[in-house]
């Protein structure tokens, strides 16, 4: 059977002993997409976009040292314990989702200390470019030819050249595919439904739809043996449990609100 081959170059320029790669054009342009994501939102319900500038920097730092710090100590923490210099290495790669995910929270929280925003009220707005933004990092991840995927027969099977001839699940298009669809799903739904959803109804079907696909397309992840709990579930999954509890009472929060949601 002819199976797709991926073999693309991860860096998209070489300019002496400078690399600039796929995955970080992807990440700069979430953010980009990100940005005017919130902006058009800050304009369309009559807040102030000067903040806009202030909430990126905030998510930024809280995205990049969430995730950074996730990987290291939740995947493979006598590792980077031992090496702590090597928790800086971000050019390395090694950023996990669930650890961007507390970062974006904590970088939320002190943003709202400083503007006085109401915190489900932004977690609600952010919920949106952040599944165009992880649509985007798992894009990259493919470019990277990483986050593979196990073994598999079928038509859509992927070779990854740089690392092996066996065909393979294309997990990070699995997951891309998935996000884009919660991105516009999000959007549909907060135009339709900005007047009567109450706070915290957008966010956690954010919880829900984002981690509840991850915890699924796991399945066909290949496992990395320093990451392995000794189980079924992969460190991926065990990790997913908390954010979908955590959108279904998000859900539930907003359900049992009488008032629609502030402006």
């Amino acid at each position: 059977m002819g199976y797709l081959t991926w073999s693309i170059d991860p860096n998209f320029i070489t300019i002496g002993s400078i690399q600039i790669r796929w995955y970080g054009i992807m990440f700069a342009a979430a953010f980009i997409l990100g940005y005017q994501i919130m902006k058009w939102i800050y304009l369309h319900e009559g807040k102030n976009i000067r903040n806009i500038d202030q909430l990126l920097l905030y998510l930024i730092g809280g995205t990049i040292i969430g995730a950074r710090l996730g990987h290291c100590l939740l995947y493979d923490p006598s590792y980077y314990l031992s090496n702590p210099i090597k928790i800086l290495a971000v050019w390395e790669g090694g950023l996990a989702s669930h650890g961007g995910g507390v970062g974006v929270l904590i970088g939320l929280y002190l943003y709202k200390r400083k503007t006085q925003e109401s915190y489900l009220w932004l977690l609600d707005r952010i919920a949106i470019p952040t599944a165009l933004t992880a649509f985007f990092i798992r894009i990259g991840n493919l470019f990277n030819s990483e986050i593979l995927g196990v073994p598999a027969t079928v038509p859509w099977a992927v070779i990854f050249e740089r690392i092996d001839s066996i065909p393979r699940h294309p997990a990070q298009v699995y997951e891309a595919s998935s996000y884009v669809l919660i991105f516009f799903l999000l959007v549909f739904i907060y135009k339709r439904g900005e007047r009567k959803l109450n706070n915290g109804a957008i966010s956690g079907m954010f919880l829900v739809s984002v981690f509840t696909s991850r915890f699924f397309i796991e399945f066909v992840k290949t496992k990395q043996d320093a990451y392995s709990l000794g189980f079924w579930m992969s460190t991926g999954q065990v990790l997913s449990i908390p954010f979908v509890v955590a959108g279904l009472l998000l859900i539930l929060m907003a359900l049992k609100q009488f008032k629609p949601m502030s402006r």
